[in-house]
């Protein structure tokens, strides 16, 4: 997969509503803060382009769901704990409450988003830009957990089970199968995964997974299992549905392709103002803005173009930083020339791993991370 030409895609989106299956409209700044991009299972994307504050507002937050959403009875639901501990558990929701808890500021990004850039149009979700959000989640941390269950040894990993469930068409599942995805020990009882109750304050909405959701930082959203309602500690690699035959990639090792399961966001950044196609006047100074995140490490640079990758610029970073969330970024565009002009971004992280120009096919119809243009005209 290819990132769509410029003016392909410019003349593909103005085909609408003949394309919009395929190619959701242009967001502009002034479109509405959540966009329909699947009405069932309902998949919402937040407009990005009103990108404005460190934290992204609840109801503006993406919406991703694999099945529909199940109807849970907050005072009937129970947190089972089971497979390789010493003590089974079932919780309440008071329970966990009751338990120490953890407010931190966590990014989740969807793995597919901006999938709608790659040509040929791949299968899945056609987010644009927006299936990305930077929330303040309230919870009990996973480790606490898996102490209070005691973790015999041999324990490898920590499968997470949601409460919603159906059957896939493409590639076809066993049947009506749960979503689940599992995390290496290590990474579960790490402090960036915690089992949250509370979104930006609040209690958790629905559509965001009440009553309780895993949050695992640095990892891509399909990590962040909505709905929990079983932990299982196995002694095995977990090779489920999920993250053997769908959310995962290719990986060379010696010239040879193997699958494995999607992890830890890459180095990404993404231009919020202007939007793509946007209008701005010529002459004047004009800010450049955005977001970049990684999954390991932090935001240490990032560089802009208004020339389509001939010069770059580097851009001035926000003080408000967390680790595993965004870092907010501006550049000031002095005197912008009329005529059709190239943005880019890129970023740099803390490894010393800068953003791809170019798209890495291996990583099939995720991890959408490389370079993105946006074409604006100056006049």
């Amino acid at each position: 997969m290819d990132l769509l030409p410029r003016r392909q895609f410019l003349r593909t989106a103005a085909l609408a509503p003949l394309a919009i299956a395929a190619w959701p409209r242009v967001l502009r700044a002034d479109s509405p803060q959540q966009i329909m991009r699947m009405n069932s299972p309902q998949n919402l994307e937040w407009n990005f382009a009103t990108l404005n504050g460190f934290l992204t507002p609840t109801d503006s937050f993406y919406v991703r769901n694999h099945f529909p959403m199940p109807k849970i009875d907050r005072e009937k639901w129970r947190l089972k704990v089971d497979g390789t501990v010493e003590r089974p558990l079932e919780l309440s929701l008071d329970d966990i409450v009751k338990m120490q808890s953890k407010t931190r500021p966590l990014l989740l990004e969807c793995a597919g988003n901006g999938r709608v850039f790659l040509t040929p149009a791949p299968k899945g979700v056609a987010w644009q830009l927006g299936a990305v959000g930077n929330a303040e989640w309230t919870g009990a941390a996973l480790a606490d957990i898996l102490d209070k269950a005691g973790v015999k040894k041999g324990a490898a990993e920590v499968l997470l089970e949601g409460a919603d469930s159906g059957a896939v068409a493409d590639p076809p599942s066993p049947g009506a199968i749960p979503f689940a995805r599992s995390l290496p020990l290590e990474k579960a009882k790490s402090p960036e995964v915690i089992l949250a109750y509370q979104m930006n304050g609040n209690d958790l909405t629905t559509a965001h997974g009440a009553p309780l959701r895993a949050m695992v930082g640095g990892w891509y959203g399909m990590a962040s299992v909505k709905w929990l309602t079983r932990i299982v500690v196995v002694e095995k690699r977990h090779r489920g549905f999920f993250q053997a035959v769908d959310y995962c990639y290719f990986e060379r090792q010696h010239g040879l392709a193997s699958v494995v399961p999607i992890t830890a966001m890459q180095v990404k950044s993404q231009i919020a103002q202007p939007a793509l196609s946007e209008t701005i006047p010529a002459g004047k100074p004009y800010r450049v803005a955005g977001a970049a995140w990684t999954g390991e490490g932090e935001i240490a640079k990032v560089e802009v173009s208004a020339d389509g990758g001939k010069h770059w610029h580097e851009a001035k970073l926000d003080a408000a930083t967390a680790p595993f969330c965004w870092r907010l970024w501006q550049w000031e565009w002095k005197e912008p020339k009329a005529g059709r002009a190239t943005l880019m971004s890129r970023a740099t992280d803390s490894k010393g791993r800068t953003q791809p120009t170019e798209r890495n096919q291996d990583y099939r119809n995720y991890m959408i991370h490389h370079v993105l243009p946006v074409d604006v005209e100056v006049k």
